[in-house]
């Protein structure tokens, strides 16, 4: 069973930093694009970063390009998000996720809250 689950969120003040985790299981981990994804109240659920399985690169939303840094440990089978810098506008449910086993897979998301 294909299972996502994300922690790390929490209450941060802007200028602040967090490191989220995704812990991954029932898949070949090693196999998978994986993805962070982000939805705020009242607005649609974006692309936050993606990395790839075969070479590691990446790819982020203008957004957070130069705050945020999306990496991989395949030996844990944890996908991370180093966010720093963060701004009030980064406030949504984080959620990570991808295309396994043919269907859409995401976590249930870890809330991160920026504000003084």
């Amino acid at each position: 069973q294909v299972q996502l689950v994300e922690s790390g969120g929490g209450l941060v003040h802007p200028g602040g930093s967090l490191r989220l985790s995704c812990a991954a299981s029932g898949f070949t981990f090693s196999n998978y694009p994986l993805s962070w994804y982000r939805q705020a109240p009242g607005k649609e659920r974006e692309v936050v970063a993606t990395i790839l399985a075969v070479d590691n690169s990446t790819t982020y939303a203008d957004s957070v390009k130069g705050r945020f840094t999306i990496s991989r440990d395949n030996a844990k089978n944890t996908v991370y998000l180093q966010m720093n810098s963060l701004k009030s506008e980064d406030t949504a449910v984080y959620y990570c996720g991808g295309i396994i086993r043919f269907a859409r897979r995401m976590g249930p998301g870890t809330q991160v809250t920026v504000s003084s």
